[in-house]
């Protein structure tokens, strides 16, 4: 398997939203109804990325993985309101490639990146009840901070926890 990243093309934005909705399907499932996931498809997160995009695209940076010439997987990365950090807003997997190191670099190529805004530490934040997405932070030298919110995933509030890595 040959794996490449590459920043984001604006041609690729409704096939990472395809991913994205798959990712979180795999990932949420059991923690939000699977309706929820019908009711923002694959087209929705699409379009959320182009328009979040537009935005973003002088302050943020995406980064995408390419394995054997297929998308694979994704981050986001860019200034974070948690003072003195940078942030990892995502970093998605399409389901089929989980276990193959992509994410793992993914991760790397993020940090390399978060180091570039000039903080202190990078920051992230996950589902409490998703101990398979902590356990990959955790490997990766991510440890949670004691901060906690409650948001919205798809309409439902849901417990995260913030994790933090030094830069």
């Amino acid at each position: 398997m040959t794996v490449s990243l590459r920043p984001v093309d604006d041609a690729d934005l409704f096939a990472v939203g395809a991913l994205h909705h798959r990712s979180r399907a795999a990932a949420y499932a059991g923690l939000l109804p699977a309706e929820t996931f019908a009711a923002r498809g694959p087209e929705a997160l699409g379009a959320w990325w182009e328009e979040r995009w537009k935005w973003e695209r002088d302050t943020h940076r995406m980064t995408v993985a390419e394995a054997d010439g297929e998308l694979a997987g994704f981050t986001y990365v860019g200034p974070s309101e948690t003072p003195g950090a940078a942030e990892l807003y995502a970093i998605h997997l399409d389901p089929p490639r989980a276990g193959t190191g992509i994410g793992r670099i993914l991760m790397i190529n993020a940090l390399e990146q978060l180091a570039g805004f000039g903080a202190e530490r990078a920051v992230l934040w996950v589902l409490a009840d998703n101990p398979v997405a902590r356990r990959f932070y955790e490997k990766g030298g991510w440890t949670p901070d004691g901060e906690t919110r409650v948001a919205p995933v798809n309409d439902h509030p849901l417990k995260q926890l913030r994790y933090t890595h030094p830069l």
